[in-house]
């Protein structure tokens, strides 16, 4: 017996409109925060052997150095991590002089980025994402390009493109947010986590998908929606059991992966939940819904 899934197919749609509207809103208002990888900068991370001096504090032991719009993000218990504009060797070994007369420190880490190399990888970030995007459309329409009623290869490949781009929009709604309130960056790490749930969604996609054209070809169900709940209610143990695994180690990596990998898993966890969502939850009411507009059901 078979849950009906696509009788509350308005309630998904809603609730993922509201989180595409509040994501696209955040990110309209506030945008991303690119790190130095992007822009290119200085970052510097320096752990205290007691208590990390307040915001203020450094602020104030930096004031007159010559650091641009700098931010100070707190890591670990005594850890923080200062974002700047290129810097020269001079003034890094000024600035952990003066961070030292706060307490002891130990450096744990000193990067600069170009504003050249910078550029360049935000370029090719972009088309990476676009080319992937296109890529993945490209392979549903050619893997279901044998079935043809009562819906046509290329519209799986364009529901799938949508579910994607609901899975992308939500964590990077959050993450502008959280570059807003608490100075949390777009990095590689972040952009490699990104593509990472773009592959993992699509992935719990064609299996919904192809469940349902196995259970078409053995005509399961009196009609196309019949088929469908059917092919979701047979795939919804196995989606939701392998997010689950994936997120129990993800979640070990945000909380003792150490702040590299910290938003790295910030973002899969964001992106994985909303990609198991929309596997089961929106990317086949949608083709559904779209098949009663155009009269083919």
């Amino acid at each position: 017996m078979s849950v009906k899934f696509l009788k509350y197919s308005k309630a998904y749609f809603i609730f993922s409109g509201i989180l595409i509207l509040a994501s696209a809103a955040s990110l309209f208002y506030f945008g991303l925060k690119p790190g130095i990888d992007f822009t290119g900068g200085s970052i510097l991370e320096v752990e205290y052997g007691e208590l990390r001096p307040s915001n203020q504090e450094i602020r104030d032991a930096l004031a007159g150095l010559d650091l641009g719009e700098f931010s100070v993000q707190p890591a670990d218990e005594n850890g923080l991590i200062l974002r700047m504009k290129e810097i020269q060797e001079e003034t890094h070994q000024e600035i952990i002089a003066r961070l030292g007369e706060l307490g002891s420190l130990e450096e744990l880490r000193f990067e600069s980025i170009g504003p050249v190399i910078g550029k360049e990888l935000k370029e090719k970030t972009g088309m990476v994402v676009i080319l992937s995007l296109i890529a993945i459309m490209l392979y549903i329409a050619a893997a279901f390009r044998r079935l043809s009623f009562p819906a046509k290869s290329w519209q799986y490949g364009l529901v799938s493109l949508a579910a994607l781009l609901h899975d992308a929009l939500i964590p990077l709604g959050v993450f502008s947010l959280l570059g807003r309130f608490y100075e949390i960056q777009i990095t590689i790490p972040v952009v490699v986590a990104i593509l990472t749930v773009l592959g993992y969604s699509i992935n719990n996609t064609v299996v919904v998908f192809d469940r349902i054209r196995e259970n078409l070809s053995k005509k399961v169900g009196k009609d196309y929606q019949e088929t469908v709940d059917v092919s979701l209610s047979q795939t919804l143990a196995r989606s939701i059991n392998t997010s689950i695994t994936t997120l129990f180690v993800l979640v070990a990596i945000f909380f003792f992966g150490g702040e590299t990998l910290k938003y790295f898993s910030l973002m899969l966890i964001l992106g994985i939940v909303a990609g198991t969502y929309s596997s089961l939850f929106l990317a086949s009411p949608l083709l559904v819904a779209w098949l009663r507009l155009t009269k083919r059901l």
